[in-house]
């Protein structure tokens, strides 16, 4: 269930220590939004030198408020935070926010002060936010403890940075968005993003959940919060080059984790990662509505030619398809339109809503209505007729009068209801772009949760953002398996035999030292044979693999050479495997230190890092994930038969990867693990060589 933050987010009674008159201040923004609800609760203002604050007495320390707080907020300057802490545990305090900054961001004396508050809270029953952070809003339960006002809705804000949550308000305002709840996460000594996420799931008034993040505490533990929270979770986070991760360990003491991995576990726990506020806007504007596409088959619907074909062009950008309509389908739009108007897909009114506005929503509601259709942009010109009367610009002119501008006008508002009515009968996604998104028409279009964007891409990635979520199966992060028994031999033998054990099929081999091992090898089984030099991480580029030697006379005349030149203390004597029709993947598994084992899955052998085409995933990969994976690589035509090759066993390769992710998985001491190559061919997979590293 997880923790009880319900004093956090509906307290019985509310302290403001710090509060103060000066305007420069925290204590004074923080103690002005307590007071905007007084008849909800009490609200004491607690100030050393006492007097008054805001009109209001104030207290000189919390014992002298009278009765039990249960919530306090800490705004005082460092020296004293630790002695206002006890005193709000003294008082019964069940929840704290700590403002004052000064502790895990400024370094290991910092972080040692930090766990030790932190701890002190846990062992009182309490929780804390913070410290470092900015405060807390609730609009549902009429708390307001933060220095700014969000206005009321069904998005559940958690961030790290007060600034991008100021602009992330003011962007969502013109789409109508506004927030359930805001918490300034700071450097989350006690409450944790995690708790924060869980904890919004399970409350009903929040529709959708938006995170800024620098440092993810158990990123693990997110990507499967966020994977059962059963509402969208949108994730803006920085540290994907080098500045911003620089920027985001002075800023708040994160440590911040590569974008491969973040990007890894959002697809796997089904979060919508953005670049930037904006994005994260746009899809907030998408996903808040609750609709979700079942396929990728998107109509573009349009009143010129251009603005069809740029829409076109980036649905598909966004993964989305554009496929041309049936016959059938055409010959119904043909039916509403006229002889000009295109109905292929995209389908182009051709200026008939200069003529008749009522167009424009007989074509999207005949368009939703159509199987062959999972979603529906309206792109172009829409919104410009209304737009014209409230002096914005638009076609009176063209219109012959300003009264057929007016009439104009008037029939598009019309059609704006009626598709706004359309759009609530079907489930599939409707999203709209204008050249005026701000005319009452579309004001109209957003106030009834249609989704309006003035770019052409930003409608796409909202109509992306609509359907991956549904078409790329439900999210989910699966569960660590139990610790193993360590791997004690890290030797390439010894990750043999592991992987072995687990299933991951290899050619014979032996380990050997001297020319007499060498020959007893040859005689265990036929040629050809492998000769590797042991204890190289790059074997190949050192000169330390001989291939395809067809015999034992090969085989010691290649054993010789190599040991003059390299002189290897042991060397393996494999059988040469089949690569006929055979492709080289690499699977391995790093363990990362917030998100745990990530397996990493791409076309292998001596191209890896020269190609790099890989793909990533939380481990322990299901063998079903294991496969979306293989064939979502730029290289996947490789794997499914191209000029006269077969296609490789696929089931064969992805079985491997389950094997070998599970393993690594319970192994937490093994850093990483590597299979490359993994030799896939029609008739199964090989691995042809491993190694380990340990912590």
């Amino acid at each position: 269930m997880g923790r009880d933050l319900s004093a956090l987010f509906d307290p019985k009674s509310v302290a403001v220590v710090g509060a103060s008159d000066d305007p420069a201040k925290y204590g004074h923004a923080v103690a002005a939004q307590a007071l905007r609800a007084p008849d909800r609760r009490p609200v004491h203002l607690v100030n050393r030198r006492g007097g008054t604050v805001l009109g209001r007495t104030t207290a000189t320390s919390l014992a002298r408020i009278g009765e039990p707080v249960e919530l306090v907020v800490i705004s005082v300057p460092g020296p004293g935070f630790e002695a206002a802490v006890d005193d709000a545990l003294a008082c019964g305090a069940r929840a704290i926010v700590g403002i004052t900054a000064g502790f895990a961001e400024t370094g290991p004396v910092g972080l040692a002060r930090q766990q030790a508050i932190a701890d002190r809270v846990r062992a009182a029953g309490a929780v804390l936010v913070g410290p470092n952070c900015l405060g807390i809003t609730d609009n549902t339960t009429e708390l307001y403890l933060a220095s700014d006002r969000f206005a009321p809705g069904g998005i559940a804000l958690l961030s790290q940075s007060g600034n991008l949550a100021l602009e992330l308000q003011l962007r969502c305002a013109p789409h109508g968005l506004g927030f359930s709840r805001f918490v300034s996460l700071g450097n989350q000594a006690d409450v944790t993003l995690v708790d924060l996420v869980e904890d919004a799931a399970r409350h009903d008034a929040t529709r959708a959940i938006a995170v800024y993040a620098e440092d993810f505490g158990d990123g693990r533990a997110f990507a499967e919060a966020a994977a059962a929270a059963g509402k969208p979770v949108v994730l803006l986070t920085a540290g994907r080059g080098a500045a911003s991760a620089r920027s985001a360990q002075s800023h708040t003491g994160a440590l911040t984790t590569s974008a491969d991995v973040v990007a890894a576990a959002c697809r796997d726990a089904g979060v919508e990662l953005v670049a930037t506020p904006h994005e994260m806007t746009v899809v907030l504007a998408a996903l808040h509505g609750g609709r979700r596409a079942t396929g990728h088959r998107t109509a573009v619907c349009t009143d010129g030619g251009g603005h069809g074909a740029i829409a076109a062009d980036a649905a598909e950008a966004a993964g989305l398809a554009v496929p041309e309509l049936g016959s059938a389908a055409q010959q119904q739009l043909r039916t509403l339109l006229w002889e000009q108007s295109a109905v292929g897909n995209p389908v182009d009114l051709a200026g008939m809503g200069e003529q008749n506005p009522h167009s424009y929503g007989d074509t999207v509601s005949a368009l939703l209505a159509l199987d062959e259709v999972d979603s529906v942009v309206l792109t172009g010109y829409f919104g410009g007729y209304s737009a014209a009367t409230g002096g914005l610009g638009g076609p009176a002119a063209e219109s012959g009068t300003a009264g057929g501008g007016i009439a104009l006008a008037a029939g598009e508002l019309e059609t704006a209801h009626e598709m706004a009515v359309h759009a609530a009968r079907t489930a599939k996604p409707l999203v709209v772009q204008s050249m005026f998104p701000d005319a009452p028409s579309c004001r109209t279009l957003v106030e009834a949760g249609i989704p309006v964007f003035a770019a052409t891409e930003d409608a796409a990635r909202a109509l992306a953002a609509m359907t991956a979520a549904e078409t790329s199966g439900p999210p989910g992060v699966r569960p660590l398996p139990p610790a193993a028994a360590p791997l004690r031999d890290p030797g390439y033998h010894g990750v043999r035999t592991l992987l072995s054990a687990a299933g991951v099929p290899f050619p014979e081999a032996r380990e050997i030292t001297d020319e007499a091992q060498l020959l007893a090898a040859a005689d265990a089984f036929e040629g050809p044979y492998v000769l590797k030099a042991l204890h190289l991480l790059h074997k190949s580029d050192a000169g330390g693999v001989a291939l395809s030697l067809p015999d034992r006379a090969a085989l010691v005349t290649a054993f010789r050479e190599m040991h003059a030149r390299l002189g290897a203390a042991s060397y393996s004597v494999e059988a040469m495997a089949d690569l006929t029709d055979g492709v080289e993947l690499i699977v391995g598994v790093n363990r990362d230190p917030r998100f745990g084992p990530v397996a990493m899955v791409g076309l292998g052998g001596v191209l890896t890092e020269a190609l790099h085409d890989v793909a990533f995933a939380l481990a322990p990969v299901p063998a079903a994930r294991a496969e979306q994976l293989l064939t979502g690589l730029r290289t996947a035509a490789l794997l499914q038969g191209v000029r006269g090759r077969p296609a490789v066993d696929l089931a064969a390769a992805a079985a491997v990867i389950e094997r070998l992710t599970t393993l690594a998985a319970a192994h937490p001491e093994i850093t990483e693990l590597e299979v490359n190559p993994l030799l896939v061919r029609p008739d199964g997979a090989l691995a042809l060589d491993a190694r380990a590293v340990l912590a």
